[in-house]
């Protein structure tokens, strides 16, 4: 394994295990200070101005039209509505239940590339989707039994799938402008056009937010800081630049740290407990992406 490549698979690792972690402080957010689209406007808002800050202190970079509209559009895409859907399914699921459908994700490219790019599907693909949709669908039955803990479970898991789509699609629609153009330069456009676009809409629909109001606390602080510092400035960072070195599929792989990661933090702060699916549904959905990586 070259140099480059090294670094692009610790920069994905990184990425993923601040996501994981990123996913139990979102639960806490929702829960006691913000609103869904509060929170994404925060987020967008607080990355906006510490990329553009960053840029002013690197050269330059000139993106040509049509590449910054593939930036600004799949910016939308992979960041406003993939992330939307997921404040929204954290308000209705525990962090458990997300993080496992998330980590359907490798299954979720690997079809959307077949669809759009014409990519072969392997019979180890064809069996990885099998286990993984297995895997969902047992959590799916479970939580329209009432076995879940979230408010509503089953419609938290709906968004959860929606969600993995759109991010999928954006890591392969990305794939090129991420291998031509600096990861601070994409990420300043796109948190540029989510700023625009979710913060008028947080203000019009959602106004009042208590970690902006007399009943904030440092704790709602420390929390949003983590969001926006951590896990939307540093992991959307590591992400075009691990893609300048590394196929959108094999990014996608290490996106199985984060139901690990976001599980034990979850379960050890009582945000959830343990129940008998959920580690059958994560070997299940573990084991499809691992074959769909084969």
């Amino acid at each position: 394994m070259n140099n480059n490549k090294l670094q692009g698979h610790c920069a994905i690792i990184m990425a993923n295990v601040i996501f994981g972690l990123g996913v139990p402080v979102t639960k806490m957010l929702l829960d006691n200070w913000m609103t869904p689209m509060g929170y994404m406007a925060a987020r967008s808002l607080g990355a906006a101005v510490i990329f553009w800050f960053i840029a002013c202190f690197l050269p330059k970079e000139k993106v040509n039209r049509h590449d910054l509209m593939t930036i600004l559009l799949c910016g939308l895409l992979g960041f406003v509505v993939s992330q939307t859907l997921t404040a929204w399914a954290l308000d209705y699921t525990t962090p458990v239940y997300y993080s496992l459908i998330a980590a359907l994700t490798p299954i979720a490219v690997m079809l959307m590339a077949a669809l759009f790019i014409k990519e072969h599907i392997t019979s180890y693909g064809i069996l990885g989707v099998v286990l993984g949709i297995g895997g969902a669908m047992l959590m799916l039955l479970t939580s329209w039994q009432g076995g879940g803990n979230g408010q509503n479970d089953l419609l938290g898991i709906v968004l959860t799938l929606m969600s993995l789509l759109t991010w999928a699609i954006y890591l392969i629609a990305t794939r090129k402008v991420s291998q031509k153009y600096s990861p601070v330069t994409q990420m300043k456009w796109i948190f540029l056009v989510s700023t625009v676009v979710t913060v008028p809409w947080a203000m019009i629909t959602e106004p009042i937010q208590p970690l902006f109001s007399q009943a904030w606390g440092w704790s709602g602080i420390a929390e949003m800081f983590f969001i926006i510092v951590f896990a939307t400035v540093l992991g959307y960072f590591m992400i075009p630049y691990a893609m300048k070195h590394l196929q959108a599929t094999t990014v996608s792989i290490y996106t199985n740290l984060q139901p690990v990661v976001a599980s034990i933090i979850a379960i050890v702060i009582g945000q959830d407990i343990l129940t008998w699916d959920k580690p059958v549904a994560a070997i299940m959905v573990l084991v499809g992406a691992w074959l769909v990586s084969k």
